[in-house]
């Protein structure tokens, strides 16, 4: 009996103890924590495998990465980095709490945005989708969360503001990523393809990149906005790539321009037969029997926004649809021209 009634004091203090040390918590501790068990179940760990050929196995699966993403759907969608899933053949998924390794299959990509679309082969019971927000009322100084697998430290949480906001970071696809979000939230290697969230737990980016120069986070880390992700998974979702609006064109790059004194604009160097611009009847560069290169077209501006690069000629036709008219100002040898494009999809 004396040892029942000791037990039960002991079970009493043990309770009193812990709900005395949370009612001590504040209420920004209150939120971080609740932030954190609300969204944990919807954040999982990436593995990258790729198929090798070994001299004495023959074909042997080997991981060559590994990052984070999040359960975009209930249809087992995952969203992650494209650097994440990158030369993979097959990919591993592991859940907070759960052992089981579930196999995902790719099913697309969106190189320029950085961002990649996985499908689960086989899920869990239950499957938590992640709260998805908005990017295009953040205030620099509010509340970022970062929660990711750095260094493979599984599930881990990281908290500061959102530093600033629309900066351009150069992508892994080629052209700069627009309106990143740059947060002091610490994101280290790993955190890769993990979610930013605000206050209420709403995913408002995606942990992405930092700028350190020794590999580690320095404060300067950078998350693709909620609002691209929003637009780009479900093109991915249901035709595999990115359907978008192109002139059809290849453009001269920047140090080339000044071998032929180019001063400003963005010269054609090729076109897509049967594209926007070749139903435009735009020219590109060419080369005559003795080799020597004219200058085609050089485009001057996409509506009335100026460009000089492939990168602002994407980010320029990035609000418009397939179908949409535009109005593009061209140099032609030495006089200014103007003509209508009807956007086709590349």
């Amino acid at each position: 009996m004396k040892t029942i009634i000791l037990l039960t004091i002991l079970i009493m203090s043990s309770v009193y103890a812990n709900t005395r040390s949370h009612s001590n918590l504040t209420d920004e501790e209150k939120r971080t924590i609740h932030i954190y068990h609300n969204t944990v179940p919807s954040v999982v760990n990436v593995s990258n495998i790729k198929v090798a050929d070994s001299f004495f196995y023959g074909k042997v699966e080997v991981p060559q990465g590994a990052g984070t993403g999040f359960v975009w759907n209930k249809d087992g969608y995952i969203v992650t980095n494209f650097h994440v899933v990158q030369g993979g053949n097959s990919f591993i998924v592991t859940f907070h709490n759960d052992k089981k390794q579930y196999k995902a299959k790719l099913i697309g990509t969106a190189p320029r945005k950085d961002i990649a679309v996985l499908k689960l082969t086989d899920k869990p019971k239950t499957l938590k989708a992640i709260t998805v927000g908005k990017s295009s009322n953040l205030l620099v100084g509010q509340m970022s969360v970062a929660i990711g697998n750095p260094f493979g430290l599984d599930h881990s949480i990281s908290k500061g503001i959102i530093s600033a906001l629309g900066r351009k970071i150069d992508g892994i696809g080629g052209v700069k990523i627009h309106n990143m979000i740059q947060t002091d939230a610490a994101i280290n290697q790993g955190n890769s393809g993990g979610p930013l969230l605000n206050s209420s737990g709403e995913l408002i980016g995606m942990n992405t990149m930092i700028f350190s120069t020794s590999g580690s986070s320095a404060g300067l880390g950078f998350a693709v906005p909620v609002d691209t992700i929003s637009r780009i998974a479900p093109q991915l979702i249901e035709f595999g790539k990115v359907i978008r609006p192109a002139l059809g064109i290849g453009i001269l790059e920047e140090h080339k321009k000044r071998r032929f004194s180019i001063q400003e604009g963005a010269p054609i160097t090729y076109i897509i037969p049967d594209g926007a611009a070749d139903n435009a009847g735009l020219k590109g560069m060419m080369k005559d029997e003795f080799g020597r290169i004219y200058i085609g077209d050089i485009i001057l501006k996409v509506n009335s926004q100026a460009v000089s690069t492939l990168d602002d000629i994407y980010h320029a036709l990035e609000k418009y649809k397939i179908g949409d008219v535009v109005t593009i100002t061209y140099k032609r040898k030495s006089k200014i021209k103007t003509v209508k494009v009807e956007l086709k999809a590349l």
